[in-house]
């Protein structure tokens, strides 16, 4: 596919990309990818637009290696999908999220560190940063179980993140999303793009796809029907709009009548724009925060987490955390000299051997209670045997 980009700017490259399931005796069942063929290039944010069954998802399943192609070439950072070194290279957030019921966020993104071998202290660094980013942090030791699906959702975008990614891939990351929580996603995937990320977003929320994407194609019945830039694409080559502050009615009429004269068209629509609903959404709730209003759902989220702008510190933060632990005042510590249990005394005579009797048992002070000698054992049994079974004696 011709292209301006050089090798070193392609991360995924796909010619002629096909992938078609078979029954159990090998017949072709359905072409789910019809031979498709792009490029994603390096910092850009790339688009796959179309509805459901257009054969967003298996392409995205054969970029991480978790489907064979049929046929055409697929690479990866100029590599196989396979290739193990090109997963540790990729943050994947699937379609639906698949998460431990009983883990709480900070053990699922602890669990999903340690399978990208993290350091501990990096873990801990980057689990605060992350649920903070993602308004999650008041809920940090909640379990995952008693989430809503928006709430397991920001969870999953964090788990995509843990590791750094230079390619993230995002299935449908706005489903179950409220309209505040999708803003906060676009905008993070904006901030991302321009700190070098490679985003590839799959949806079929065509508002997503709009505010975000540097290129897209469009697929249906797994075939690329169209691709381009945004403004290639949704430029209307029919129409012309003046945008001009608010006019009076005189001066309309106006304008429509030196058009009517001058170009021989006549004005289609003459309105006052409409704001979009999602920004009244926003709107509305930024004015319920400035008033206080609780809610039990997922806080506003935080800035991008330190690592992903580029500012981890080696070590994630274990320095720091010396130097708090190094320069924090000394406690007094004062020593209280213990006073005898029962329980220690019954610990001390085990200790040193000595048999329990109701009189160790006896709380300090009170008066010890009358013992009996235990019964000798009968003359005709071998002594020796019975004193290796309780000293743990035996032979070698």
């Amino acid at each position: 596919m011709a292209t301006d980009a050089t090798n070193n700017d392609i991360v995924v490259d796909a010619v002629g990309l096909t992938k078609v399931f078979s029954d159990f005796w090998l017949r072709q069942k359905s072409i789910a990818v019809d031979g498709i063929s792009f490029e994603i290039r390096r910092d850009e944010i790339f688009g796959l637009l179309g509805p459901n069954g257009s054969g967003k998802s298996t392409t995205i399943k054969m970029i991480l290696g978790l489907l064979h192609r049929s046929k055409g070439n697929l690479s990866v950072f100029g590599k196989e999908p396979t290739d193990v070194a090109v997963k540790r290279r990729i943050g994947y957030l699937p379609e639906e999220s698949y998460m431990y019921r009983f883990l709480t966020p900070v053990e699922t993104l602890d669990f999903y560190g340690k399978l990208f071998g993290l350091p501990r202290a990096i873990r801990r660094s980057r689990i605060d940063e992350l649920l903070e980013m993602v308004g999650m942090t008041h809920a940090a030791n909640r379990p995952v179980g008693e989430f809503s699906k928006g709430m397991a959702r920001r969870l999953g975008i964090a788990q995509a993140l843990i590791n750094d990614p230079d390619l993230l891939i995002l299935d449908e990351p706005t489903s179950g999303l409220d309209p505040l929580g999708s803003r906060q996603v676009k905008d993070l995937l904006l901030d991302l793009g321009r700190r070098g990320k490679t985003i590839l977003l799959s949806s079929h929320q065509l508002d997503d796809v709009q505010d975000v994407c540097d290129r897209m194609v469009i697929l249906y019945g797994g075939k690329i029907r169209s691709e381009g830039t945004v403004d290639e694409l949704l430029e209307d080559s029919g129409r012309t709009v003046i945008t001009t502050p608010r006019l009076d009615a005189a001066t309309v009429t106006k304008i429509e009548r030196i058009i009517r004269e001058t170009a021989h068209v006549e004005v289609e629509r003459v309105a006052a724009p409409r704001q979009r609903l999602e920004d009244l959404f926003l709107q509305i709730v930024e004015r319920a925060r400035n008033d206080r209003a609780a809610t039990s759902g997922a806080g506003a989220g935080g800035p991008t987490a330190a690592f992903l702008r580029g500012e981890e510190k080696e070590g994630g933060g274990l320095i720091a955390d010396l130097e708090a632990v190094i320069q924090a005042p000394k406690p007094v510590v004062t020593t209280v000299p213990a006073t005898p249990t029962a329980d220690t005394a019954v610990l001390d005579a085990l200790v040193s051997g000595k048999p329990v009797t109701a009189a160790t048992k006896a709380e300090p002070g009170a008066p010890a209670p009358k013992t009996t000698k235990a019964p000798e054992p009968p003359k005709d049994v071998d002594r020796s045997v019975i004193d290796d079974l309780l000293g743990g004696g035996g032979n070698p």
